[in-house]
Order: structure tokens, then sequence, then C-alpha cells
């Protein structure tokens, strides 16, 4: 029988045992620490990142739709210069006017005025137009000016015949305006003028804007016996408060 060989302890180059070392601090903490896992990584809720991916897209477009707006709203100005119309009272007539009892005014007015629309490929049409007469601010008489259209550069001539009711001014004004007139030959008063009006250049039109004409330093004469007075219209200045807003145009 054959002897068996066992396995002896590693020797140095010398023959003697290979000498064996404590274990390191770092060796001994990396022992101890547990093994690393990498995680699997998170998955995103789809519905979350559907919709925010929709509202980046729906803002783009919006903001693409103001650029557009606003470039042709620039363009259609540059290329028609729109202009505001100007308004003037022709003449004012007092041809009734009563102020006898104690509360009550009942008065009639001839009211002629004239508009110009200074632009050359603008036609602005008009809704029918409210006038009103004021005293002190206060509302004496009404008419109503039927929807016209203003074509470009031209002059139009508006007539309206203007009344006041009872029912129509409160009896503290009629109280003023008599003080006022009381040994007077004329009464100052205001004509407003209340409506809507679209200007259209081609196929593009605007919407309906609101425009309010406020005419001031109108003297109108008393009315001697049965002899209609008239106005002072002169140095009437009249005020066009419209705001034609150019990114509003639309394709009519």
């Amino acid at each position: 029988m054959t002897d068996r060989v066992h396995p002896s302890a590693k020797t140095t180059a010398n023959g003697g045992p290979k000498p064996t070392f404590p274990a390191t601090k770092s060796q001994l903490s990396g022992a101890n620490r547990p093994t690393y896992r990498p995680q699997p990584p998170r998955r995103r809720s789809r519905g979350r990142g559907c919709v925010s991916t929709l509202c980046c897209y729906l803002f783009m477009i919006l903001l693409l739709l103001l650029l557009l707006i606003g470039g042709a709203g620039t363009v259609l100005y540059f290329l028609y210069h729109p202009q505001r119309p100007s308004f003037s009272v022709t003449s004012l007539k007092l041809s009734y006017f009563n102020l006898t009892s104690p509360s009550t005014f009942n008065a009639k007015f001839d009211l002629t005025l004239s508009t110009t629309n200074p632009n050359d490929k603008i036609l602005f049409s008009y809704d029918p137009t409210s006038v009103s007469l004021l005293y002190d601010d206060a509302t004496i008489a009404t008419a109503t000016i039927p929807s016209f259209l203003h074509h470009q550069k031209n002059t139009t001539v508006l007539e309206a015949y203007v009344t006041s009711t009872d029912e129509e001014v409160q009896s503290d004004t009629v109280t003023e305006l008599k003080r006022s007139t009381k040994g007077k030959s004329e009464v100052a008063l205001k004509v407003k003028l209340e409506t809507k009006v679209e200007a259209q250049m081609g196929v593009f039109q605007t919407p309906g804007v609101g425009i309010t004409v406020l005419c001031d330093g109108i003297a109108v004469s008393l009315p001697d016996g049965e002899k209609p007075a008239s106005a002072s219209v002169e140095n009437t200045a009249c005020e066009v408060d419209a705001r034609f807003k150019i990114w509003k145009w639309t394709v009519g």
C-alpha cells in the first residue's frame, strides 16, 4: 500500500511556514457591511406624464396663436392706419320750453350733428345711437338715431328730434334748472351720444366697440314767445371715446 499524502501548511520560499496577519479595520468593516443590491428604477405614472405633455402642447399652440394674431394686427395697423371718427354739433334749436309748473319740465329740441370718417380704407357701421341732452350731468331730453353706414372719407349729417316729458326729468333737476334760468336768456347744455360701431376693411371686421361722444360748451338761448331759439355751437368741442383693439379683428 502506498502512503496517502496529506496537504501541508503553506510554506515560504525557505521552507518555513507562511506567517498569518490579523485582518485590517477596512476588511473588518467590509465584512460587516450588507451586500449592495441595486434598486430597480421607479416607474413614472403614465397618466401624469400624458397630462403634462398635453399641457405643454396646448400652451405652445396658444402662444403661437397669440403671436400670429398680434403679428396680423400689427400688419393691419401699418397698412390701414385707423383713425377715430370725429363729431360736431352743427345746430341746436329749442322750439319749446316750459318751466311754468312747480316740478315739471317739457322741452323740444331740433339737433343736427355731423360726423366725419377720416379713413380712406375703413368703413364704419353704427348701431342705433342714443342721444341725450344734459344739464349739469342730468338727462333732460332723449332721442334715438337709426343705425347707418359711414363710408370712407365721408361726412354724414345726423338729425334728431330730442324731446323731454314730465316723467323723464327728476324734480330736483327741474328746480335747479329754474333757478339757473331765472333772469337769464340762455342755458348751458351738453350733448351725449352712445352707440356701438364696427370697423370694416375688406374681408376684415372688428367686433362691436362701444363709443361715447360728449359735446360740451353749448349755450342755448331760451325761446321768446313762439319763436324757436338757437344755440351757440361755434366753440363746441366733441370728445370721442372709442378703443378699437386691433388684435380683436376677425375675418368676416
